[in-house]
């Protein structure tokens, strides 16, 4: 097989698959840059246990790779292997017949900001200050679809495009999902923490 120049950790997405395409131990770079990405966005999808992600991640790799000929270079690369991720995800869910477990962490602080701007009372807030432990509980009386918007929106940091094509729904559906989603959400945490 011929020797292709060195892919630099600089080269973007797109010009790596393009690399694969033509020797697939380029593809090993793309696992690099989004294995550890992709645990923790399964992570905060649920799935608790590493094993457990360890084997939805290689599930993800195998499919990306196999589908690599598929993949459109005029959408990101990043969106297209995260929609992966989560049909594997929610694939594992329904094999397991297990409802996944919300798991937070220091970065729940940009969901718990986010309601806390759109109460009006500032001074109320400060008197109830919300808990990770309460907000993990009010996460997990939501849809599911309601909990992924949030996902990949305040955990993930995703643009409403991106989640467009994740989901695999249109702009304007996500606006609207990420409206209800939030406002699930305040409904559903504890009523000390509400205005």
């Amino acid at each position: 097989m011929p020797q292709t120049p060195q892919m630099t950790d600089d080269a973007s997405d797109e010009e790596i698959v393009r690399r694969t395409l033509i020797n697939k131990d380029a593809f090993a770079l793309l696992i690099k840059r989004y294995e550890a990405k992709l645990s923790r966005y399964l992570t905060r999808l649920g799935v608790g246990l590493a094993e457990d992600r360890e084997d939805i991640l290689q599930n993800v790799f195998i499919k990306a790779y196999k589908n690599l000929n598929s993949f459109d270079p005029s959408l990101a690369f990043s969106s297209w292997i995260y929609r992966i991720a989560h049909n594997e995800t929610m694939s594992f869910f329904r094999a397991k017949h297990a409802r996944p477990q919300v798991i937070l962490n220091e970065e729940s602080e940009m969901l718990i900001t986010e309601l806390e701007d759109e109460m009006a009372d500032t001074s109320l807030l400060a008197e109830a200050r919300l808990s990770k432990e309460e907000l993990t509980k009010a996460l997990e009386t939501l849809p599911q679809s309601y909990r992924d918007a949030l996902t990949l929106r305040f955990f993930e940091d995703r643009s409403y495009s991106e989640m467009s094509d994740i989901l695999q729904v249109p702009v304007g559906t996500v606006s609207t999902l990420l409206y209800r989603a939030k406002r699930a959400l305040k409904e559903s945490l504890p009523k000390t923490f509400l205005p």
